[in-house]
């Protein structure tokens, strides 16, 4: 079967591996252009664009499918598309290009949130469990038929990046029986049925957190913003960002945003919250590194300050 494999970030690197090892004839990968990183704002290309270069794969770098880009794919007489977080709209000219279409891999169990940020919004509101489909991409957001699903639960200290580094691994093995399905002719897509939500990008507004919120609500919204862009606080003009969170349901005379630190050779941090105490393993203090909260709760104790997330 010969495909055009459509991604750019490195979620996306793990389908188009997948792909390459099932011995899919990848005729281009299509993503977006080179962007500018780091501190030097040095032209960087996608994960997805520095893997084919290694498989010596066609590129076509595209920040939008125009009609010079539908052109281009048209000639790569591909039987099929298969889609992971490219980026951009295909617009209908382009869905028609494929005999079988494209067929998308998706983060979330659809119609349960549509749109670009699925897992992390399925973890900020609390779900138990949540999964990837492949679907028939239309031109309505996520709103094709299903091929098939694959389901995970959302532990207590998953983070967004966790979740979908799972994900990625039993989602490219979904879109690899889903395209050797459709080449059999034994594919199957079922309409989407029940009532959908809606998960629009992540920004960083989103990852303020709130210490006189209950603790659940922050744990999942610092849990669902990490590692991008990170959960973070204010404090004065100085901004800490943390990494994952557990919850202590029996320490509850702590103040909302109240740090407490126990000392010991692997010192604890607990920060007040409406509800019960959160422990934080990972801090970022204002202009360093991410590191340890028992590091950081050790560089506290050591200059006797006194530290509030209120």
């Amino acid at each position: 079967m010969r495909i055009l494999f459509a991604g750019t970030p490195q979620v996306a690197v793990t389908s188009l591996n997948y792909l390459h090892e099932a011995g899919f004839e990848i005729a281009a990968v299509l993503t977006r252009p080179d962007a500018p990183l780091g501190r030097k704002r040095v032209l960087t290309p996608s994960a997805v664009a520095a893997r084919a270069a290694e498989l010596d794969i066609p590129i076509i770098k595209a920040a939008k499918i125009t009609e010079e880009t539908t052109a281009t794919l048209r000639e790569l007489n591909i039987d099929a598309a298969a889609i992971v977080a490219y980026g951009g709209l295909v617009p209908e000219a382009a869905l028609n290009v494929p005999t079988h279409g494209w067929i998308n891999l998706h983060f979330s169990l659809l119609p349960a949130w549509r749109g670009a940020a699925p897992v992390q919004h399925s973890i900020i509101h609390g779900d138990d469990i949540t999964g990837a489909v492949t679907f028939q991409l239309e031109t309505g957001l996520d709103t094709g038929p299903v091929f098939g699903q694959v389901t995970e639960q959302i532990h207590e200290l998953d983070t967004a990046g966790i979740m979908l580094d799972r994900l990625s691994q039993s989602g490219s093995t979904l879109l690899v029986q889903t395209l050797q399905a459709l080449d059999s002719g034994q594919a199957l897509a079922v309409a989407q049925s029940g009532s959908h939500t809606y998960a629009p990008k992540i920004t960083d507004v989103d990852a303020q957190l709130d210490f006189t919120r209950p603790a659940t609500e922050i744990r999942r919204r610092a849990h669902g913003t990490t590692p991008f862009p990170g959960a973070w606080v204010q404090v004065e003009d100085k901004r800490y960002k943390f990494g994952p969170l557990r919850e202590h349901h029996d320490l509850t005379d702590l103040a909302p945003g109240e740090v407490r630190i126990e000392a010991g050779k692997q010192p604890k941090v607990y920060i007040g919250t409406a509800t019960w105490a959160l422990e934080p393993t990972q801090i970022q203090p204002p202009g360093k590194k991410m590191m340890n909260a028992s590091d950081w709760a050790r560089g506290v104790l050591t200059q006797g300050t006194k530290v509030s997330f209120a």
